[in-house]
């Protein structure tokens, strides 16, 4: 049966759709005969119990420059729908937060993907310390004193914002680096509220951070991302290279701790990172890396995505 789809989204003329994950879901659900509705996250309004949304229906098609086409603007009522994604973009900050907690008031009636309560409560670099068996060694802290102590103990550290996205913000330490007092007093400026998490570094990241995607709990396929030459960072956003991949014994057991714990959250889509036998991050906010996963011969994720929304209407 045709189901009612609503996508909350970043606007549809900023996709990549050589890569964006969100089109492909759409593309999808097009040629399942669902119907797509695209709105921003501004435009959200909870009035009276029941909320709303200011967007277009939306036609997609796989062709650069020509990716869709919008009907006339519209006001809905979330409600009505049978699913709606959740697919706008980090950072994950109070708007982010907020949003949730509105997606709330229709979820699960409307089945919001992911489920906007466990997004809420499973922030990246946070929740992944549910996980701390299979990470390196992490600090989570803002006081200098903190961090400098982690930093002599370590020698070569990754320093990132808590909330952060995409690559950016992160900073290679090395032993001896004289821009680390710096760099905390920047980041004291910038992040005035939060934390910050130093990591271990991993020479390891040389061969490629592992981008593995989970769909309902269960492994759905994966890319390596090679950094660029003097780049400690893999993201594809910032220069990082997608290749083929297959799963080690060690991927396949962190994977397996936590599928029980993703499924019970209603976690359906979900992207963790792992680097050599590490994971560092566990991404259940706007995962991507799924067409590339398809381009290099794996699994239509997209469909797998849609078979379990299905599942569940």
């Amino acid at each position: 049966m045709p189901l009612k789809v609503a996508v909350q989204a970043d606007p549809m003329h900023s996709f990549n759709i050589k890569g964006d994950s969100t089109f492909a879901i759409m593309l999808e659900a097009q040629a399942r005969a669902h119907s797509l509705f695209h709105y921003e996250t501004k435009t959200l309004a909870l009035r009276g119990g029941s909320l709303f949304a200011t967007g277009h229906d939306v036609t997609v098609r796989d062709e650069l420059g020509n990716h869709f086409s919008f009907g006339n603007e519209k006001t809905v009522n979330l409600g009505t729908f049978d699913v709606v994604h959740m697919r706008q973009d980090p950072p994950f900050d109070m708007g982010y937060i907020t949003a949730t907690h509105m997606l709330d008031h229709i979820n699960p009636r409307t089945l919001v993907v992911n489920n906007p309560t466990e997004v809420r409560n499973a922030p990246e670099k946070l929740f992944v310390l549910n996980y701390r068996q299979f990470m390196p060694e992490t600090l989570i802290s803002r006081d200098a004193a903190e961090v400098a102590a982690f930093r002599k103990t370590h020698g070569d550290i990754i320093l990132k914002p808590l909330y952060g996205n995409g690559g950016a913000g992160v900073f290679r330490l090395s032993d001896g680096d004289q821009n680390f007092s710096s760099l905390l007093e920047l980041f004291e400026g910038a992040f005035r509220n939060e934390p910050f998490i130093a990591q271990k570094y991993l020479p390891e990241v040389r061969e490629g951070d592992k981008r593995i995607i989970l769909v309902d709990g269960k492994v759905a396929g994966a890319i390596n991302r090679v950094p660029a030459e003097n780049e400690s960072r893999s993201n594809m956003h910032v220069g990082g290279k997608p290749e083929p991949t297959i799963l080690t014994k060690r991927e396949h057991e962190i994977c397996e701790a936590m599928a029980p714990d993703l499924k019970k959250r209603g976690l359906i889509f979900v992207g963790i990172d792992v680097i050599g036998d590490y994971l560092t991050e566990i991404n259940v906010t706007s995962p991507t890396g799924i067409r590339e996963v398809k381009r290099f011969g794996g699994e239509d994720i997209a469909a797998m995505i849609w078979d379990a929304i299905e599942a569940r209407r």
